[in-house]
């Protein structure tokens, strides 16, 4: 861990804010432009890495090149020493994971919390880029009411972005054929089986997120990795009607639509299900809808501001 006050480039560590597997999240302070920002630095452990370090230069690219309000900014990227870092907005507020320890979302919120999400696949699926880990623990909560995607770790950069063409080195996105990618319990059934995953893999993921904002339940869930995978392959989640948190039938088709096992027979763009969530908070006499077993709902912002957490998280 880097200690408070330490320089990377014009950014001032102040303090911790996350660690992942890859690295660590810090507050810092922009001697430039005056202002604070979150730093993701790749950990010590990888800098002789050249695969991995190349991978946190492509994630940083991949997110660089989108510009959506649904979507965490990256700001810059450097190396001061041994340490490779990137520099993104700081976000205040917390993940959708923190917000599901408290149970289930309205399903008001849970549609427009879908909607922000689907939005922002769609600019990145528009650039050639694939999430491949779409999850809560991805999703950002912010204290003014808006939703972020986190984390483009994994992704699949099918176009050029930015410095990166064909004649750049071998990208560790082009993933080997059976390499399973994602994490259990949100990966399409076609990750699970170490196939190649596109636009509609991501669709599959963010229908488990909507099934879990929906009924606070995890979609597929079983008491081991292996177990939970063959749910994905074979079984389907229980009926949200089934669940006390009562939904609109409408929501409950699009999330159904949104889990087929096959590819072909989901939603085929992030774009086509924005417009399906859309049309289900537009009608205002929604057919065969239910009052939910808990009225009332929650703030715009639909999050608890709590202690800053750093977008990118890893």
């Amino acid at each position: 861990m880097l200690a408070a006050g330490t320089q990377l480039g014009p950014y001032k560590i102040t303090a911790p804010l996350g660690a992942g597997g890859m690295g660590e999240v810090y507050r810092a302070a922009d001697s430039r432009l005056g202002r604070e920002v979150a730093v993701k630095v790749l950990a010590e452990r990888f800098a002789g890495d050249a695969e991995l370090r190349g991978r946190f230069e492509r994630e940083a690219q991949a997110v660089a090149s989108l510009s959506h309000p649904n979507i965490l900014a990256i700001h810059d990227y450097g190396t001061e020493g041994l340490s490779t870092y990137a520099v993104m907005e700081l976000l205040e507020g917390q993940t959708l994971r923190a917000r599901l320890a408290k149970g289930a979302l309205p399903w008001r919120k849970a549609v427009e919390f879908g909607i922000a999400t689907a939005e922002g696949l769609a600019a990145a699926h528009a650039k050639g880029i694939t999430h491949r880990d779409l999850k809560p623990e991805n999703l950002f909560l912010t204290s003014g009411g808006s939703l972020k995607i986190l984390d483009f770790g994994l992704a699949h950069i099918k176009a050029p972005v930015g410095g990166l063409d064909a004649t750049s080195p071998p990208a560790s996105n082009a993933t080997e054929p059976g390499t399973v990618l994602g994490t259990v319990g949100y990966m399409a059934p076609e990750q699970v089986r170490g196939q190649p995953a596109d636009v509609r893999s991501d669709i599959f993921s963010l229908g488990c997120v909507l099934y879990e904002m929906a009924t606070g339940q995890r979609a597929f869930a079983d008491a081991s990795a292996v177990e939970t995978m063959a749910l994905i392959l074979h079984e389907e989640p229980p009926e949200v009607s089934d669940s006390d948190k009562k939904v609109p039938v409408e929501l409950e088709r699009v999330i159904r639509h949104c889990l087929e096992k096959g590819r072909d027979e989901r939603f085929q763009s992030a774009r086509d299900l924005s417009f399906a969530l859309k049309a289900i908070l537009s009608d205002s006499n929604v057919s065969g809808a239910r009052q939910g077993a808990r009225g009332g709902g929650e703030g715009a912002g639909g999050a608890v501001c709590g202690r800053c957490r750093a977008a990118g998280a890893v």
